[in-house]
């Protein structure tokens, strides 16, 4: 049996966790640099506030003023330690807890915890919400894409739980009343193309044979989709490109245009150390990278971001001496790159860097450069990553990514990290 556990509205309901003040009021989180909408309580919803509203639109508004709508900006690195928290409680019921997103887990069960299902998802959904204070909903199917559907199910059910029923009879019926939008792996591209050929629902697309997805020229994807509605494991997890990525990038707006040339430089060593961090915690490493740089609208223009006035990136390749992912080496490449790449007088509104070559660092070794994970600057890296892991990220970094940062993407209305920095930690009062 497979269990998927969705947590709900979950960056506000982060939010609410060392908040209180929030419970039974309408909040929306927003998004980089505060631009719109992307996570919503049940009352912000019940005020027809729609995901992608923009921020300046919602605080010009008369009724989202009237009724107090309460805007925060996305705390990442909260949501991520809830996220983690949740996985690990998770883990004290099955140790095969697979992380789909920062907010949905599937669980691969054994028989012996059946059949009351039902039961389970409640235990499991009170340990999560006792343990990280979370709410969340739980749906039992035999295959993932059923368990996708049965957790859907299961948040229009008061107690947050529903088992797809276990009779071809039970589940057609659930089947045939849900669209095919709604179905994973569907979405609303191909959904109408789907409709000229007779397939409306869940069920009609259960019903076709693979004889079907190949005389229409469909992906195999689609056809595995139709198995498991069946009832049919037929999607697994790809845990071999999880934990080996062909690349990593990294990549920001700013908060403000930039137009010097040591900001720019700053916000790429920022993002080529995270990315160094991200190529260590898969045991990885890179053998070149690309930089980018992306301008602004031209002055005049309504916005500074403004998403309808577009540009190419500018980039920059850089090859490393050998594959690696200490912090050291890699900025020791990279920042002379954006350098190269800045010209004076330009606004600039984004900057990132994408890693590729990327390979298990265990097969990077070879005779003349020796194993890379052995030198100078990948042991100093393993140290700042242990430290960081102890007392905090950003503890310790480079000192060439900057200290003020007024490049960083605009939080304005950003709320306490308590569970990932000492200074924000929760303080009990008599």
């Amino acid at each position: 049996m497979i269990a998927l556990v969705d947590a709900n509205n979950f960056y506000v309901s982060c939010e609410r966790v060392f908040d209180p003040r929030l419970e039974g009021r309408p909040v929306a989180v927003l998004s980089n640099n505060d631009g719109c909408v992307i996570s919503r309580s049940a009352e912000c919803k019940a005020l027809g506030v729609e995901m992608g509203t923009p921020y300046f639109k919602l605080q010009q508004s008369a009724a989202s003023i009237a009724a107090g709508l309460v805007f925060r900006s996305s705390n990442y690195e909260l949501y991520g330690d809830l996220s983690a928290r949740i996985v690990s409680t998770l883990g004290t019921f099955t140790p095969e807890v697979e992380q789909y997103s920062i907010d949905e887990a599937f669980m691969h069960l054994s028989s012996s915890l059946g059949p009351d299902w039902t039961g389970l998802g409640r235990r499991i959904r009170g340990r999560v919400m006792r343990w990280t204070g979370v709410p969340c909903g739980v749906g039992f199917a035999p295959t993932r894409t059923l368990a996708k559907i049965a957790n859907h199910a299961a948040k229009k059910t008061d107690g947050g739980v529903f088992a797809m029923p276990e009779t071809p009879e039970g589940r057609d019926t659930l089947l045939a009343a849900l669209p095919l939008e709604e179905v994973w792996g569907v979405g609303r591209r191909l959904a109408p193309r789907l409709r000229r050929m007779g397939v409306r629902t869940a069920l009609d697309l259960a019903n076709r044979p693979p004889e079907f997805f190949r005389r229409h020229s469909l992906a195999v994807t689609l056809e595995r989709t139709a198995a498991e509605l069946r009832g049919i494991p037929a999607i697994g997890a790809d845990p071999v490109e999880r934990e080996n990525p062909k690349s990593i990038g990294v990549s920001r707006m700013f908060g403000a245009p930039v137009t010097n040339a040591a900001s720019v430089c700053e916000a790429v060593a920022a993002y080529a150390a995270a990315g160094a961090e991200k190529l260590r915690r898969t045991s990885s490493v890179a053998a070149c990278a690309t930089v980018f740089l992306q301008q602004c609208a031209p002055p005049g223009t309504d916005g500074w971001n403004d998403r309808n006035w577009w540009t190419p990136f500018e980039t920059a390749a850089v090859a490393f001496p050998r594959p690696t992912a200490a912090t050291p080496e890699i900025l020791a490449a990279v920042r002379p790159a954006a350098a190269r790449l800045f010209v004076d007088g330009r606004r600039y509104r984004r900057a990132g860097i994408l890693f590729c070559g990327v390979e298990p660092a265990s097969g990077a070794a070879d005779l003349f450069s020796g194993d890379p994970s052995d030198s100078k600057a990948a042991r100093l890296s393993a140290a700042m990553d242990a430290v960081n892991a102890r007392f905090g990220r950003g503890a310790v970094f480079p000192a060439s990514s900057g200290t003020e940062r007024k490049w960083q993407m605009k939080r304005e209305l950003l709320s306490p990290c308590p569970t990932t920095r000492w200074r924000e930690i929760l303080v009990a009062k008599a």
